[in-house]
C-alpha cells in the first residue's frame, strides 16, 4: 500500500470554511480504512490546534528566510486514529477565525507568504529533511494554497510523486510579479510555461503544470473545466494535460450524514422507517419561525451566498416562488449584497421565507432532515455535497444539470420515475425561467404521494460513502507511481 502525505489548507473538524474541508476530513480516514499509509499536513490555524487535542512536537524544521523554526506538532484527527501534522508557525497561522479573510472579510494580506510556507514545509517532509523518519510515495495537495508544492518537489532529482486535485478552478491563488520575487522562487519560473498567468503569479497554475497527475471532484466537471466557459482562462492548459486529468467523484461521511442516527435531528429516520421525517419538518418550520404546517412544501437551501450557487437566480425568482404555495428555509453567507437583499425579502414574505446568515452546522443537518425539497441552481458545481446529504436523508434535490450535480442527480422524468431510478429534479439553463419551472415540476410530483415515495426512497438508496471515492484514490496513486517509474 502506498504511503500519502495529504496536503490541505483546511479539514474537518480541525478547521472549515466549505466543502474542501469535509474531504480533506474524510478521505485520508477512508484510505486508511483501505490499509494506506496516511499523514494529513495541515497550518496550525489557532482553532485547528484549539480543537486538535493532545500535541506534541516531533519536529523542528529551519525554513530559508525565517528567523525561526517552523515546528512540527502531531496528533490524531478527533474521533479517528489518523495521524494529523500541524505546521506551527504563529506569525503565519496563529490569528483568529477564518484561513483565509481577515475580520473583514478580505484576503489576507500575507497569503502568499502564508501557503507558500505550508509547500516549503510539505516538501522538507516528504523528501526526510527532518527527523522524522516517515517518507511518503505519493504527496497529494487541494486547491491552489498547495500548488506549489508539485513545483518545489519538482525541483528535486529525487522525489515522491505528485498528485494535485482541483476542488474549485474559480480561485486561483493569483498574485503580483512582486509576490513571485519575494518568493524566492527561481527566476526560471516566472514564464506562461510555468507559474506566470497574464502576469500575475498563479498558485493554481503551479499545481496543474508540475503536478505528476491532475484531479477533480466529478467526472463532468474535469471535462468542464476544458471548455472555455468553466475554465476561467485556464481550459487550453488543462486540454493540453487531458491524459493526466481525471474527475473522482467526492464522498459523504456517511456515520456523520445518516438520517438514522444524526445527534442533531428531532427525530431519527432512515429509509426503511421514514415516517419521522414529518417530525422533523415540523421542528423546522418552528425552530426558523414559519407556520408549521405538513402540507406546505418545505424547500431548503444551505451555500454560500455568491453568483457561482446561482442566489441571484433565487433572488430573481423569489416574487414567482412566494406566489406557490411552499415555504423556502435558506442558511449562508457570503456576498454583503446577497445577504442584504435576502434579509430584506424574508421581512417582506415573514409567513413564506425565513433566512440565517451564517454557518451553523447542526441547523444544516436539521434542514436536510426537515426540508422536501433541498434547491442547488449552481451556475458551476465542481462536486457539491449538499445534494447528496439530500439523497440520503430523502430530500429531493432540485439541481442544474452542472458539474457534480449532473453525475449524482437523476433527473423525475416518467420514464425514470417508472424504472426506479430517478432521484430528484434537474434543469438545464442558468435562468430564472428554468428555475421556476423546475420548482413548479417538483411540486406537482410532490403532489403525486406515490411517484414522491419513490423518488425519495430511491434516492436514499443510493451510496455514495467515501470508500467508493477512496478505491479510485487509490488506483489513481498506484497508476501515478507506475508512469513516474517509467512501468
Amino acid at each position: 500500500m502506498p504511503r500519502i502525505l495529504f496536503v490541505t489548507s483546511e479539514a474537518h473538524p480541525l478547521v472549515k470554511t466549505g466543502g474542501l474541508g469535509d474531504v480533506a476530513g474524510s478521505l485520508p480516514v477512508a484510505l486508511q480504512s483501505l490499509g494506506a499509509d496516511v499523514r494529513l499536513l495541515l497550518p496550525a490555524y489557532r482553532d485547528a490546534v484549539t480543537r486538535a487535542g493532545k500535541l506534541k512536537t516531533v519536529a523542528s524544521l529551519p525554513v530559508a528566510g525565517l528567523e525561526a523554526p517552523v515546528k512540527i506538532l502531531e496528533g490524531r484527527l478527533p474521533g479517528t486514529t489518523l495521524i494529523v501534522w500541524l505546521a506551527d508557525f504563529p506569525p503565519a497561522y496563529d490569528r483568529p477565525g477564518n484561513p483565509y479573510l481577515d475580520a473583514g472579510g478580505q484576503p489576507w494580506p500575507d497569503n502568499a507568504m502564508r501557503f507558500a510556507l505550508l509547500a516549503h514545509v510539505a516538501t522538507a517532509l516528504a523528501l526526510g529533511r527532518s527527523r522524522i523518519q516517515w517518507r511518503p510515495d505519493v504527496v497529494h495537495g487541494h486547491d491552489w494554497q498547495t500548488g506549489l508544492v508539485p513545483v518545489l518537489l519538482g525541483q528535486e532529482k529525487t522525489r515522491p510523486a505528485t498528485v494535485f486535485t482541483v476542488h474549485n478552478l474559480a480561485y486561483q491563488g493569483l498574485f503580483p510579479r512582486r509576490t513571485f520575487t519575494a518568493l524566492a522562487l527561481p527566476p526560471g519560473l516566472w514564464s506562461p510555461e510555468a507559474l506566470e498567468f497574464h502576469d500575475q503569479l498563479s498558485f493554481m497554475k503551479a499545481g496543474l503544470v508540475f503536478a505528476d497527475q491532475l484531479t477533480t471532484v466529478s467526472p463532468t466537471y474535469a471535462r468542464e473545466i476544458q471548455t472555455p466557459e468553466f475554465g476561467d482562462g485556464l481550459d487550453g492548459l488543462l486540454r493540453h494535460r487531458a491524459a493526466r486529468l481525471s474527475g473522482i467523484l467526492n464522498g459523504i461521511d456517511d456515520s456523520e450524514w445518516d438520517p438514522a442516527r444524526d445527534r442533531f435531528l428531532a427525530r431519527n429516520y432512515s429509509a426503511g422507517k421514514p415516517q419521522g421525517k414529518a417530525a422533523n419538518k415540523l421542528a423546522l418550520q418552528r425552530e426558523f419561525g414559519l407556520p408549521p404546517d405538513a402540507d406546505a412544501p418545505l424547500i431548503g437551501m444551505v451555500g454560500r451566498l455568491v453568483a457561482q450557487k446561482g442566489i441571484d437566480l433565487v433572488l430573481d425568482t423569489l416574487p414567482g416562488l412566494m406566489h406557490r404555495p411552499l415555504q423556502l428555509v435558506l442558511l449562508g453567507s457570503g456576498e454583503a449584497g446577497y445577504e442584504t437583499a435576502l434579509m430584506q425579502q424574508a421581512a417582506r414574505y415573514k409567513d413564506r421565507l425565513a433566512v440565517r446568515i451564517g454557518y451553523d452546522e447542526g441547523l444544516a443537518h436539521r434542514i436536510e432532515a426537515g426540508a422536501d425539497m433541498f434547491l442547488m441552481p449552481s451556475r458551476f458545481e465542481p462536486c457539491g455535497l449538499n445534494q447528496l446529504y439530500s439523497l440520503r436523508y430523502g430530500t429531493v434535490p432540485i439541481v442544474r444539470r452542472a458539474g457534480g450535480l449532473a453525475d449524482t442527480v437523476v433527473d423525475a422524468t416518467p420514464e425514470n420515475i417508472d424504472r426506479g431510478k430517478a432521484t430528484g429534479v434537474v434543469f438545464q439553463q442558468p435562468v430564472t425561467s428554468a428555475l421556476l419551472a423546475a420548482v413548479d415540476r417538483a411540486l406537482t410530483l410532490w403532489r403525486d404521494a406515490g411517484s414522491w415515495k419513490k423518488i425519495m426512497h430511491t434516492g436514499m438508496r443510493q451510496d455514495f460513502s467515501w470508500r467508493h471515492s477512496a478505491e479510485e484514490y487509490l488506483r489513481l496513486y498506484r497508476q501515478t507511481l507506475r508512469i513516474k517509474h517509467g512501468s
